[in-house]
């Protein structure tokens, strides 16, 4: 039997611990991510929200920025959430001109297109596959303005795509990690386990 898949979390800021709590509660093997010696334990690794344009530069400061983007550019799958979407687009609108991003998934989105703190949100969305709405909770929220071919939108909110996943990237403009729903993480523990062959426990 295969050895069962190590998730790693994006350590540097952000929500990290809420996705640890997660993905630990689904059984997932999980290590933190600070340095870049820490990535040779990883076989995929979930970027949290936060402050995109911080992480960037935690990102270089910490040297894992290059090391990462080769891991990602090799294969390994990502699960970006919020701050997280913004640094795996190919494209963001409004970055400030030293902020990098991985272009991992074929999209463009606008940072923080949903409002200020004061206008976070919360709201059911469909989610595809899913036998139920699922509850998503978005905080300054990056908005999707264009989605390439190969990518597949599985979630809308007022027909803005809010949910995606190319081959091995899965990315969210919301907090899944903030909702009692553990389904949009137990999605990318499938999505782990059919790209590495190694069983990732609660993927459904």
């Amino acid at each position: 039997m295969s050895a069962r898949a190590r998730i790693g979390v994006l350590a540097l800021q952000g929500a990290f611990v809420a996705h640890e709590s997660v993905l630990r509660r689904l059984g997932a093997d999980v290590r933190e991510v600070r340095l870049p010696s820490d990535l040779d334990d990883c076989d995929a690794l979930v970027m949290p929200g936060g402050e995109s344009t911080t992480m960037s530069k935690l990102l270089e400061s910490s040297a894992v920025f290059d090391p990462l983007a080769k891991r990602i550019s090799d294969g390994m799958p990502v699960f970006g959430t919020c701050a997280g979407m913004i640094l795996l687009a190919a494209h963001v609108s409004d970055a400030r001109p030293d902020q990098r991003s991985f272009g991992a998934i074929d999209l463009d989105v606008q940072r923080n297109a949903y409002g200020r703190q004061v206008d976070s949100f919360e709201t059911d969305v469909g989610i595809e596959g899913f036998d139920r709405a699922f509850h998503a909770v978005f905080i300054r929220a990056p908005r999707v303005t264009r989605v390439g071919k190969g990518v597949e939108v599985l979630a809308r909110h007022d027909n803005v795509p809010v949910l995606v996943r190319s081959t091995t990237v899965l990315a969210a403009s919301f907090h899944p990690e903030l909702s009692d729903d553990d389904r949009v993480h137990a999605l990318f523990l499938g999505l782990v386990a059919s790209a590495t062959g190694s069983p990732a426990r609660g993927a459904r």
